[in-house]
């Protein structure tokens, strides 16, 4: 049985009739995590397998009156528990390159059924934060800079792991997108800019019945969103009538008992330090009114129940990390591997004509899965780039390896090779969640952050291809990062650029199957490249306030006239497409896009074929047009294939701050259909909402 919002529900009068029973204690207690930091260290420091989420964390739950725990599992690459044994899925940006909801729903469903297997019910990954820079160190973690493909992708997570009966969880609410200031900053913007580009994709994901959210540690204006009740009781669970419950992110989310309380937290996770005693204190002081507290009781247990419930399926230990769950994986990092440079047609590689092939980079050999926050898995292996490549050429094919300090030596043999190959980027050092010095205990030393000096490759990698790539025209660079890697500087160095983002566990063969042409790659980016860093909204990443403009990626420079590297929606394929015989219309309820799709190349392959909406006519500042639809179509040498895209109107209204209402601008307004948000590769018509 699925649980849907109208099943939880249903549950409503049973949770309330239970509530009755309780005393305040046991009320609080539901709202209370178990697992406190200082077990969480102990742990760590007397067994290394003992890492965060080793095992479920749970909170509440009173067996002997029948309500279940929350059950707790991190996410978003897979599920966090245990040691060698989890599905390690490529980062969430590198799924979002696929632009593939109906994967990303099998994705979803695949982590549910291992969150099952562990003894869990939530999943504590659905995360679609929307990066204002690149550089945000936890970026990997979300989809791309878009808020309509956010919503998408990540209502299709959340749609694959409720069909398990797993609780999805979507974090962090709201505007988290900095590391080294996230317990700090006081992020600030005009009630545009968060209605229509910070908020939207939350909003699609409790629409697309997500049963619980995380709020975020930062500051909205002035007020920490664990205690904010603006976002939480009144956007949140009043105006899009969320009937699930809030959690708090872990150990710092919450600071205060009542203003958490009557703000609209439900549980603190994932130890009790503001709730618990102090909050039945509160509640007997008169600081928080005891409907607060029966009003979250009554969220958990119908939320619970109704999940634990539903389950009509028996999940073990066999799949987690099965066969099954690792292709997927595979098929993940395959579809969302984006080509960004081919010239000369010097991919794919042809592994049958080859003699020498030469992979530089110190990331060559290393298990590039993403950073080593609370996102991380530990699965029973990673296959390296370089040993991706070494298993998928013949044995006659010499692979020589070098981690290229020294250019003179790494010149010499580029010469002799009959290709190069390298693998340069980021790692768990580089960019990740973040955790301050005064806070290291609570992992195992001070870790990632974001990208404080340069969105580009270290120096030393910038040398590297330099020097070398010059040296042999069959040169390819292999991108490693979780965001947006600056590549004007080099570019012109190398033959081919590959984006292989983190690519999770089965990364390495994925990225060999695609340099030698087993799959055609077809990911795309889900974020803009500049020329100049400078295109991008600036960011102080050290700071106590941060103010969000309504303009970003790729819309910042359409609006600025400005001409990007490469634009938003780009990835090229080896073979080509045409898309033709384009249509555009409304009914007055949706705007829908058609064209015809063509396979003019010689092999298999697949084209997202993207829709834009434009609004040169708006009698107010708009983009010059964004993203509101995408299919993905495979098609087959020489095939054609019909595409209708439609996106509901309501998807084109503008925030009104003057009368705090959404409205809907009766005009004529552009549509755009085609391969990337460039207006060389798209075909463009016009609608008219009267």
């Amino acid at each position: 049985m699925k649980c849907t919002k109208e099943h939880r529900l249903s549950y409503n009068a049973r949770a309330e009739e239970i509530v009755k029973g309780l005393t305040l204690e046991e009320k609080v207690f539901l709202m209370s995590g178990r697992i406190s930091l200082e077990e969480m260290v102990k742990g760590m420091k007397e067994d290394p397998n003992k890492h965060y989420n080793y095992i479920p964390y749970p909170a509440g739950g009173i067996d002997e009156k029948g309500i279940p725990a929350m059950k707790f599992c991190d996410g978003p690459r897979g599920v966090v528990c245990g040691v060698g044994q989890s599905t390690c899925f490529p980062v969430t940006m590198a799924r979002g390159a696929t632009f593939d909801v109906e994967l990303e729903e099998r994705v979803g469903r695949a982590i549910g059924k291992e969150i099952r297997a562990w003894g869990g019910n939530l999943f504590g990954g659905v995360c679609i934060n929307l990066p204002y820079n690149p550089g945000w160190g936890r970026s990997q973690e979300t989809y791309g800079e878009e808020s309509f493909h956010l919503g998408q992708m990540g209502s299709a997570l959340v749609r694959g792991v409720q069909a398990e009966n797993v609780i999805a969880c979507v974090k962090h609410y709201a505007f988290n997108s900095m590391e080294i200031s996230r317990f700090k900053v006081d992020v600030d913007a005009d009630k545009r800019t968060e209605r229509e580009v910070y908020l939207p994709h939350f909003k699609d994901c409790i629409d697309a019945g997500a049963a619980s959210v995380m709020s975020a540690y930062n500051l909205y204006k002035g007020v920490h969103c664990g205690h904010s009740d603006y976002l939480l009781n009144q956007v949140l669970k009043g105006e899009w009538d969320f009937d699930g419950f809030v959690i708090s992110d872990f150990i710092w989310g919450i600071l205060d008992t009542a203003d958490a309380a009557n703000g609209g937290m439900d549980i603190e996770m994932c130890a009790t330090i503001h709730f618990g005693d102090k909050l039945v204190k509160a509640v007997r002081d008169g600081l928080v009114p005891e409907e607060k507290i029966d009003e979250a009781a009554v969220r958990i247990i119908r939320t619970l129940l109704a999940f634990t419930e539903a389950d009509d399926k028996e999940y073990d230990m066999s799949l987690v990390g099965c066969d099954e769950h690792i292709a997927l994986a595979r098929e993940c990092a395959e579809k969302g591997i984006t080509l960004l440079q081919n010239t000369d047609n010097v991919l794919p590689l042809n592994k049958n004509k080859l003699n020498q092939i030469l992979v530089l980079g110190e990331l060559a050999d290393k298990g590039v899965i993403g950073d080593y926050g609370s996102s991380r898995v530990f699965p029973k292996y990673i296959v390296t780039p370089l040993q991706g490549i070494t298993d998928v050429v013949p044995n006659n094919v010499e692979v020589v390896y070098y981690s290229g300090e020294d250019l003179e030596h790494a010149r010499k043999l580029a010469g002799q090779a009959d290709a190069v190959v390298f693998v340069v980027g980021y790692d768990h050092d580089d960019e990740g969640e973040y955790v301050s010095e005064d806070q290291t205990d609570a992992y195992t030393g001070g870790i990632g952050g974001d990208r404080v000096n340069s969105l580009g490759l270290h120096q030393h990698e910038i040398d590297l291809i330099k020097a070398v790539g010059p040296v042999n025209k069959n040169s390819v660079a292999v991108l490693i990062g979780g965001n947006m890697i600056m590549m004007t500087e080099w570019k012109d160095d190398v033959s081919g650029i590959l984006m292989a983002y983190y690519p999770g566990m089965e990364g390495g063969t994925a990225l060999a199957n695609i340099i030698f042409g087993d799959v055609n790659p077809s990911g795309k980016l889900p974020y803009v490249v500049p020329y100049k860093e400078e295109d991008l909204p600036q960011v102080e990443w050290d700071t106590t306030e941060q103010f969000y403009e309504y303009y970003h990626g790729y819309a910042k420079l359409e609006r600025e006239g400005v001409e990007p590297l490469l634009p938003y929606g780009f990835g090229l394929s080896y073979t080509t497409f045409e898309v033709k015989d384009a249509k555009f219309n409304t009914d007055g309820q949706s705007v829908t896009a058609q064209c015809t799709v063509t396979n003019t190349g010689g092999r298999a392959g697949a084209e997202v074929v993207q829709m834009y909406v434009g609004f040169s006519n708006s009698k107010v500042h708009r983009p010059v047009k964004i993203l509101r639809g995408f299919a993905r179509v495979e098609l087959e040498a020489g095939e054609s294939k019909d595409v209708t895209i439609s996106c509901p109107v309501e998807k084109l209204r503008w925030y009104n701050e003057e009368t705090n209402a959404w409205e809907l601008e009766k005009m004529e307004y552009e549509v755009y259909i085609g391969t990337s948000s460039a207006d060389r590769d798209l075909l463009q018509g016009k609608v008219t909402i009267s």
